[in-house]
């Protein structure tokens, strides 16, 4: 009866939140070093691509600009997921300051944009993947993997406009809320990455 009690006691301190979660003990260091990391990652990038984005306005580009405005609108997303994360795994958001941008011309931009991209999804987001899944951390495997889906597709799309530059086609650009994926058509039915519903879009202008 004693022990029926005691585990009682115990269930009903749990929910109350008193004790700390029991995945909390599971996350490494280095999980929680990488979340800060990609924090700041996509933070910076949200703020550089607002800048490109006035760069190529400036110089004429109107649907680049459309296009670096809805990446910086994604990596926003993914900064807040990121910071979420860090959070619920019971870390601390470390404190950082945005780099200084100072854009080049547009295509110079495309280029380091595509470049930056092409690191977080080939080594940057695949290192702290898995370093999270070892942890079983599933609040930090869950942004990183949304991140990185969403980062192949900004490649992609910057590609194509680095190489269509000054005859760019007209396009939408769709931003998914919860996960950042970013596509030139709504979905179907559900978000590719994070399969919430095609509602969860929002369109850049």
């Amino acid at each position: 009866m004693k022990h029926i009690l005691a585990t009682l006691t115990v269930t009903a301190i749990a929910a109350l939140g008193l004790l700390p979660p029991t995945a909390h003990a599971k996350v490494s260091d280095q999980t929680l070093k990488n979340l800060n990391a990609a924090y700041q990652g996509e933070s910076n990038a949200a703020n550089r691509y607002e800048k490109f984005a006035a760069k190529a306005e400036a110089e004429g580009y109107a649907q680049v600009a459309k296009l670096f405005r809805a990446t910086s609108a994604a990596e926003a997303i993914h900064r807040d997921t990121h910071k979420q994360a860090i959070l619920d795994l019971g870390g601390n958001v470390e404190t950082f300051q945005l780099e200084e941008v100072v854009p080049a011309g547009t295509a110079e931009n495309l280029k380091e944009s595509i470049k930056g991209e092409s690191y977080e999804m080939t080594k940057m987001y695949p290192e702290f993947l898995a370093v999270a899944k070892a942890d079983d951390a599933r609040a930090a495997v869950r942004t990183l993997g949304f991140a990185l889906a969403a980062e192949k597709e900004h490649a992609v799309l910057y590609q194509a406009a680095l190489e269509g530059l000054g005859k760019n086609p007209p396009a939408d650009y769709y931003v998914c809320k919860v996960c950042g994926m970013t596509l030139t058509e709504l979905p179907a039915k559900k978000c590719p990455s994070c399969r919430k519903s095609r509602d969860e879009y929002t369109k850049i202008s």
